[in-house]
């Protein structure tokens, strides 16, 4: 016994030397390479910055709050279109709308660029593979070529709206959330102006439950290699939609409305009339919205927000369940905001406005701790981000730039405007939000009127202070950065 006792005393000497000898990368080899992080990204269509997370008190989204319970919050995030389309064609090819030149609902940016890259696309690129529940570009315009799994081809019924040799047939659609997507999201005038629908259930039927059971899936499939996993829920967009619990959790009564409320769309005194559309897209089409109808409105958009909460919860609760929480980035953000009764406007359609530009931005990484920063960031910047936090190489063509330092240090410095553009029948407006303003000019040169706000003294934009002679060199310098802008 001491004989053996010796032998196995001398092995473990060896066997430490010799590891002592080759050093930290031999132990590293031992444990295999590091694995790439997994990237979940979801989005919400026509979420404003209605969360609880974001301190609006009454509305229920436990999920999406426990989310951000882990996340860097970001507090002055920006679409770069308010619309859905060119946003999502903006922020998925990081590139300005003016670059895209995809400026409504029905083109499709790689008929106007075939050699463009989309960040799913960049990802498959680069060993992952990619994978598409729900609605991720606009509602019957995917990219088929993105995607490992999951892609539809593009839906000639809304690509060739306007082309009087068209003949419109039936879509074909095996992904339910994207076929929802088209009827809901594809064509504003098809839609109702005050339609609000009571699902049975959990939901069982919707769109956007099956988009996060399909993602679900698809996570439990490819849980063993590096992926891309895009989820994309269609509510709170219009009609609000969501099941009977949903609604019950609200009490109309107590339901806010804006100080800035009106029954009909209209621009406040001092701001120009093109800033305000005089008819809603949205909903109350075409009619007033009193008090107590738009009470009821705002609740149906509160019950859709937490069905919508409720797939997220799932789709997290599966990324707990399947172990891969600490090997993954999770990204959740709207697409671009919304007015609710602000101003008397129920749509998003053709505002400059902050609240209709702001959005929700969520990004946790592994082991991260809550924080929340106040720097100016633009949807685009999230294509070069995640390239960045996933140790890819820099992405060409790209517009935005990386957060990625303001995710580890919330106060890192960070000043760069975010820049937003809209078309308005044969006009234009172009915004840009810096730390201390909002300036909105309309047509070129502010032809036909532009806007000054002081956001900490003036969050709900009441007062335009672009025609005093006060802020006289402010609107100059508002109008240097523009020129600098695409």
């Amino acid at each position: 016994m001491k004989h053996l006792a010796q032998r196995v005393a001398s092995a473990w000497i060896l066997g430490s030397l010799f590891f002592a000898l080759l050093g930290p990368a031999a132990m590293a080899q031992t444990k295999g390479p590091k694995k790439k992080y997994n990237v979940l990204f979801i989005i919400a269509d026509d979420l404003r910055t209605e969360l609880g997370a974001y301190g609006v008190e009454g509305i229920k989204t436990p999920n999406i709050d426990g989310l951000a319970a882990r996340s860097t919050r970001f507090d002055r995030a920006y679409a770069n279109y308010p619309l859905c389309n060119p946003s999502r064609s903006s922020f998925l090819t990081g590139r300005y709308p003016t670059e895209t030149k995809v400026l409504n609902s029905n083109d499709y940016f790689r008929r106007i660029d075939p050699t463009a890259v989309t960040l799913p696309q960049y990802f498959q690129k680069n060993g992952y593979v990619t994978l598409r529940s729900g609605k991720i570009f606009h509602g019957g315009i995917d990219d088929q070529v993105s995607w490992t799994e999951g892609g539809e081809p593009t839906n000639p019924n809304i690509t060739e709206r306007g082309n009087p040799n068209f003949k419109p047939s039936q879509p074909s659609q095996s992904d339910p959330a994207q076929a929802q997507a088209q009827t809901e999201g594809a064509n504003i005038a098809d839609r109702g102006s005050d339609r609000i629908i009571v699902l049975d259930g959990d939901g069982e039927s919707h769109g956007d439950y099956k988009a996060a059971t399909r993602a679900i899936e698809m996570m439990t499939r490819h849980k063993d290699q590096p992926f891309f996993l895009a989820v994309g829920f269609v509510k709170p967009h219009s009609p609000p939609t969501a099941p009977k619990k949903f609604f019950d959790l609200y009490d109309v009564n107590k339901i806010p409305l804006p100080v800035d409320f009106g029954t009909t769309p209209h621009a406040l005194p001092g701001a120009p009339d093109i800033s305000i559309s005089p008819r809603n897209a949205d909903l109350f089409i075409g009619r007033q919205s009193p008090p107590d109808l738009s009470r009821e409105m705002k609740r149906a958009y509160w019950a859709s927000t937490s069905f919508m909460d409720a797939q997220v919860g799932r789709v997290l609760e599966a990324l707990d369940k399947n172990g891969l929480r600490d090997n993954t980035i999770v990204v959740f953000f709207g697409d671009h905001g919304y007015h609710l009764g602000e101003k008397g406007k129920w749509s998003k359609a053709y505002s400059l406005y902050d609240l209709n530009l702001r959005v929700p931005l969520l990004i946790a990484m592994p082991g991260q701790k809550a924080t929340a920063s106040k720097r100016v960031v633009a949807l685009i910047d999230l294509y070069p981000t995640l390239a960045e936090l996933c140790g890819l190489p820099k992405p060409d063509r790209q517009s935005g730039e990386s957060i990625a330092r303001v995710i580890k240090n919330p106060n890192a410095d960070f000043d760069r405007p975010a820049y937003s553009y809209t078309v308005y029948g044969k006009s234009f407006g172009r915004s840009i939000e810096t730390a201390k303003w909002h300036y909105v000019e309309w047509d070129e040169g502010g032809k036909l009127g532009n806007m000054l706000y002081a956001l900490d003294d003036d969050p709900h934009e009441l007062k335009n202070l672009s025609n005093d002679p006060k802020y006289a060199k402010v609107v100059g310098e508002m109008k240097k950065i523009l020129s600098r802008l695409p």
